[in-house]
């Protein structure tokens, strides 16, 4: 029988992802109290980590984050487009790309170098309105970020658009690499780094509204980090972001997300039965095979050919074979009471004893963060757990 029924008026599916609103809303509210003097970034880039941009935005609005980040332009502005009005900062900019889209629509734009101040400088001239900026410094991570020998260039190139009233600098921050591993000697490195690039930046006149450097783990793990605003991602959807230090519950958090599929085929074979592409698994014996309609099109790893694991009829089972583009089959052993319909759980919270993201992490090699946000779009999003009033902070309707 299905492990999670369908609601009333739910319309039956080849397979869901259920996202509970209503635990993340409680996931941000336990990191706010994480970092009490510290104002919170949600950050919904990758659609939400997969689990939908805009209504997990929304929840996060509700649970009282007063800023949402997000990495490519798109995202920002299709967050503007579906209503939201509150603070909302954009980083991942590449030359030519909608700066005056985003002025237009009150993003604040981070920026890196001087050739991407010259080039927003450019279209707020078009725009005929100020860019709010915020000034990356590399502290260590070498992706994105000004580097510090070319700080005092970009600060000088920042206040002078300030000046000419061109921009408003609202912020100052940076990004960890290994904050999810506590004690690791580039934290300190880099946050040194990043005091002291804010330091240079205020002796110039530059007034940031707020300073951050402090990720998911940085906000669970390292108080000093936390500055004014805290950026949260995939803790906010209730995944570890340092399953090595703790578990989500350790954490106070709940995963979001449960990934179900319907059983397309349940069918008795014989012992010596090649099962999916290459043969890589052969039943032992007679036995009874299910199939799951969902493959790597719907963000199934391949990689969790013959690891897999999911639960069905209480039982852990796993992957026997290939996973393909569309389906993947289990071995239900001698169990003959699974049915056409049946729910097989991929993954969720574990609290009825199904597998979670991490065990598929651990069992395909990769990370939880991955194996939420690869759950494609051909995998509709179910929301429970929506705020009923329907008034959101940052919102209009």
């Amino acid at each position: 029988m299905n492990e999670t029924p369908l609601r009333a008026g739910e319309t039956p599916m080849r397979a869901r992802a259920l996202v509970d609103l209503a635990a993340l809303r409680a996931n941000v509210r336990t990191l706010k109290a994480r970092a009490p003097r510290s104002q919170l970034m949600a950050v919904v880039k990758a659609n939400a980590y997969g689990h939908g941009a805009v209504q997990c935005a929304r929840a996060a609005r509700e649970a009282g984050a007063e800023w949402v980040g997000t990495a490519t332009p798109d995202e920002a502005l299709a967050l503007r487009a579906a209503g939201d009005t509150g603070r909302l900062m954009c980083w991942l900019w590449t030359p030519g790309g909608p700066w005056r889209e985003a002025v237009e629509a009150d993003v604040d734009v981070s920026v890196s170098g001087v050739w991407a101040l010259a080039e927003l400088c450019e279209a707020v001239r078009a725009a005929g309105r100020p860019a709010r900026i915020q000034l990356k410094i590399d502290t260590g991570l070498g992706r994105n970020g000004c580097q510090p020998d070319d700080w005092p260039e970009l600060i000088a190139a920042a206040r002078e658009a300030e000046d000419a009233g061109l921009v408003k600098v609202t912020g100052i921050w940076s990004h960890f690499a290994c904050a999810d591993e506590p004690g690791h000697p580039s934290i300190q490195a880099q946050l040194g780094v990043f005091r002291d690039a804010v330091a240079y930046a205020e002796r110039q006149g530059v007034e940031p509204e707020v300073r951050h450097i402090a990720n998911s783990p940085a906000t669970l793990t390292i108080p000093e980090a936390h500055f004014d605003l805290v950026r949260t991602g995939i803790a906010m959807y209730g995944v570890s972001p340092s399953p090595e230090v703790g578990t989500p519950q350790d954490f106070g958090l709940k995963p979001v997300m449960t990934l179900s599929a319907y059983l397309a085929s349940v069918k008795r074979v014989p012992g010596g039965h090649g099962v999916s592409y290459g043969h890589h698994y052969v039943t032992p014996g007679p036995t009874t095979l299910a199939l799951v309609p969902v493959g790597y099109a719907d963000g199934i790893p391949r990689a969790g050919s013959g690891t897999g694991p999911v639960l069905v009829g209480g039982k852990w089972r796993t992957v026997a074979g290939r996973v393909a583009m569309d389906q993947f089959v289990i071995d239900l052993g001698g169990d003959d009471t699974a049915r056409v319909g049946d729910e097989a759980v991929l993954f969720g919270p574990g609290d009825r004893g199904e597998p979670t993201a991490e065990d598929w992490a651990r069992a395909t090699g990769t990370i939880a963060y991955e194996v939420v946000t690869r759950i494609s779009n051909r995998v509709p999003r179910v929301y429970v757990g929506e705020n009923v009033d329907g008034y959101v902070d940052g919102y209009t309707e």
